[in-house]
């Protein structure tokens, strides 16, 4: 179900999703199949407007929960997905405690919050519009990314924010902003996810981290990181579709082998 996702994040229970950033709606439909606990939808990097938004939301959006990265953590941005009927918002390069409370306030209707009022998706056009206000600042999830180094500076205020619902490190973002493009295990990075892993735990905010593999992962699960984001579309189509053509051209040439023995 994916109106409980909220309390579920809340409560601290392991959700394990992947990411989408293909804008056919079959993808993210094949990723909700296989079992993923939620979406991580990708409105920020690659091609994602907000139709291919809508589609993808109107295709797997009531069988597994769908947060939305948008592409800035904006007013408008967080309104616009949310009225499309996104589980959540994911909001990006939240480095600041002024700026996470904004996020919070943008996501909330009155009197907690200051979100816009409209009729759409999330509403049912109209027709479920007094359900879904009653309900959305409850289960509507509010996730913002530390992944700056001043978010890191700014970790021990900006987890006092009442109204977050987890923090999403961004390991690659976080790097580069710290000088270590692409090194996500050199020491200083290392540091800095680090500090904010312990003061999220000691305030008790749920976390969340984007790894490529399992692997890459194990380490943050071990930790007690919950908002698990595993993989990439592209990344796991590319890399099934070479594990095939490599499969496929290892029986050709042990067939090709075998042929030539038998002669």
């Amino acid at each position: 179900m994916t109106d409980n996702f909220r309390s579920r994040l809340r409560n601290g229970e392991t959700l394990l999703g992947t990411m989408v950033t293909l804008s056919t709606p079959s993808t993210a439909e094949i990723l909700a199949d296989v079992g993923f606990d939620w979406l991580f939808v990708d409105g920020e990097h690659g091609p994602l407007d907000t139709s291919d938004l809508l589609a993808i939301l109107q295709t797997v959006s009531r069988r597994v929960a769908c947060l939305v990265r948008v592409p800035v953590a904006d007013e408008v941005s967080i309104k616009k997905v949310l009225d499309l009927g996104a589980a959540g918002v994911i909001a990006p390069q939240v480095n600041t405690a002024e700026h996470a409370a904004n996020v919070v306030s943008w996501s909330r209707y009155s009197p907690v919050g200051t979100r816009g009022v409209g009729l759409a998706r999330a509403h049912g056009y109209g027709l479920r519009f007094q359900e879904y206000v009653e309900t959305a600042n409850e289960t509507v999830s509010v996730v913002v990314q530390a992944e700056h180094a001043r978010a890191v500076d700014n970790i021990e205020s900006i987890v006092k924010v009442e109204g977050i619902d987890a923090i999403l490190l961004g390991p690659y973002d976080l790097a580069a902003s710290l000088g270590k493009m692409g090194q996500v295990d050199d020491p200083k990075v290392v540091a800095a996810i680090k500090h904010v892993t312990q003061t999220c735990r000691a305030a008790g905010v749920p976390l969340g981290m984007f790894g490529v593999t399992a692997k890459a992962l194990t380490p943050y699960l071990e930790c007690g990181y919950t908002l698990i984001v595993g993989g990439v579309d592209t990344l796991m189509l590319g890399t099934s579709a070479k594990r095939m053509l490599s499969d496929l051209r290892a029986n050709l040439t042990a067939n090709s082998s075998d042929s030539t023995s038998s002669d």
